[in-house]
């Protein structure tokens, strides 16, 4: 049975997983950052800056203390020979990230607080919207270091469906993306797929092809993102695992 168009370009799209990631660039790069794994390091904090500021947040500071912190924080991480402290055989940068953070707040902020960083280069842009985004997160009785796992799968979760986005996109097919994405969570009715395939002139059966085929495709974006902040492919299934019971308990 020969393929349709839309599935033959899911079909030809076969992505190979636990090639060289982030973090393992990172790390196998020892206690010296230098190329690859510092641009490596740079992406890996530009991605997951927002937990951290929600963590601080969380953590009883104000919002420009928050934000001065934050930014200190990534300045010091990226400049200084933090990565000394990180094992390679209990390597998930999430751990790494927040014991840093931790000990930076104990110790090394103390003697730079209130201090404003000048002319230095700033290192992460904060996003303006970030208090909003904190701001509309739910009360809850969760501890900080809880909640800041719960904000690390969500952007991670969320990169994941920007990425696919984009993928939709560079192929000219964001409408497409846009009438199925809802589905990526949800069962679709025999309703819906019919007007999907109405919409977009395709067959129900293709349209239930390309669901699933979305959500495959969506499941290993998840991995390949989680995969670039551990340390081994075998840390995976155990980070997945943790960081959807903290998505469950908040």
């Amino acid at each position: 049975m020969s393929l349709s168009s839309p599935e033959r370009e899911w079909s030809n799209r076969r992505v190979e997983l636990f090639q060289t990631t982030h973090w393992s660039v990172v790390l196998l790069a020892g206690r010296r950052v230098s190329g690859g794994s510092a641009a490596a390091l740079e992406e890996l904090c530009r991605a997951y800056w927002y937990p951290l500021y929600s963590y601080i947040r969380r953590r009883g500071y104000g919002v420009p203390e928050a934000q001065d912190l934050t930014q200190e924080f990534f300045a010091r991480m990226l400049s200084k020979d933090w990565l000394a402290q990180a094992e390679p055989a209990r390597g998930r940068f999430r751990s790494f990230l927040l014991a840093s953070l931790n000990h930076f707040l104990a110790n090394e902020w103390r003697r730079a607080q209130c201090q404003k960083r000048g002319g230095e280069k700033t290192f992460i842009s904060l996003d303006d919207t970030a208090e909003g985004h904190y701001a509309l997160e739910a009360v809850t009785e969760a501890t900080p270091e809880l909640a800041f796992d719960r904000q690390w799968a969500l952007t991670l979760l969320q990169r994941a469906l920007e990425q696919l986005r984009a993928e939709f996109a560079q192929r000219g097919r964001e409408r497409t993306y846009d009438l199925l994405k809802d589905y990526l969570w949800q069962q679709g009715s025999a309703a819906a797929y019919q007007r999907a395939s109405e919409q977009l002139k395709l067959s129900c059966a293709t349209v239930s092809s390309l669901v699933f085929r979305l959500r495959q495709r969506y499941q290993e974006l998840v991995r390949q993102e989680v995969a670039d902040t551990v340390a081994d492919p075998s840390e995976v299934d155990a980070e997945l695992h943790s960081l959807m019971c903290a998505l469950i308990a908040c």
